[in-house]
């Protein structure tokens, strides 16, 4: 019960690592908002935490709008009292080469992953201020953001900016108590990522630059916001905890075995 008796916002909520950062959370003791645009999938994660001896309400939110972000915030301070841990985690992937990017997909992909990540910081860190709340705030970046990929289009780019988000609203939440960190995961086995784990190709290669040889499990990343969100981590801020499997200390790929 690492996390008992905080109120905890995700973004994203619905499904994947999403999904588990609020099941796992919950399972810590907190009160969580599902905050998500799939009302269905969110309901249906809402409802199997309260069905778990849990406290948890969805929200629906489009992480791009100011005003929903605000009013999911406000959300959360009416319905249990504060607002302690936020995790901006909705996201949108991005496939292909970068050439082959359109307009229309890098408007997209950054609204969501950048400012979306932006707006969520900066309404969440408004009411832990008024709340005068020592909070913590989670940003999700990527190994992408730092080694790049060829076959993820601007996906890249946009959790690079994440990276300096977080350590930038780090500087200016340090003052108030408030730590913003991020975590950024190796591949993961999500719907998102349903796509290149079934390519044997992209398969193989994913293997072969991760040392553990293998994508993680979401509850294996849950566990590391889990950790950042604790007091355990009340010296950490401004850095991102890479859960990768190896992959960013690995300078080329790892042997084929039988």
């Amino acid at each position: 019960m690492r996390l008992k008796d905080k109120v905890a916002v995700i973004t994203g909520a619905a499904r994947g690592i999403g999904q588990a950062y609020a099941e796992r959370f919950a399972q810590e003791g907190a009160a969580i908002v599902v905050a998500d645009i799939l009302d269905r999938e969110g309901e249906e994660v809402t409802a199997g935490i309260k069905a778990k001896g849990g406290r948890a309400i969805y929200a629906r939110c489009d992480v791009t709008s100011r005003a929903q972000v605000s009013a999911l915030m406000d959300r959360a301070v009416t319905s249990f009292g504060q607002l302690d841990i936020v995790i901006a985690n909705a996201a949108l992937p991005d496939f292909g080469d970068v050439m082959d990017v359109t307009d229309d997909t890098f408007d997209k992909v950054f609204a969501v992953n950048v400012k979306g990540t932006f707006l969520t910081d900066q309404e969440a860190a408004k009411r832990m201020i008024a709340g005068k709340r020592k909070g913590v705030i989670i940003n999700i970046a990527s190994t992408v953001a730092v080694v790049g990929d060829n076959y993820e289009g601007c996906y890249p780019a946009s959790k690079g900016a994440v990276n300096l988000l977080t350590r930038t609203f780090a500087l200016s939440m340090a003052p108030h108590g408030i730590r913003v960190v991020a975590i950024g995961p190796g591949p993961v086995k999500t719907a998102m990522m349903a796509g290149p784990l079934s390519d044997p190709v992209r398969l193989k290669g994913l293997k072969a630059r991760t040392p553990l040889g293998r994508p993680a499990e979401p509850f294996e990343i849950a566990a590391v916001a889990v950790f950042l969100a604790s007091d355990e981590a009340s010296f950490v801020t401004g850095q991102t905890y890479y859960a990768d499997g190896g992959r960013l200390a690995l300078n080329y790929v790892m042997p084929e075995t039988n």
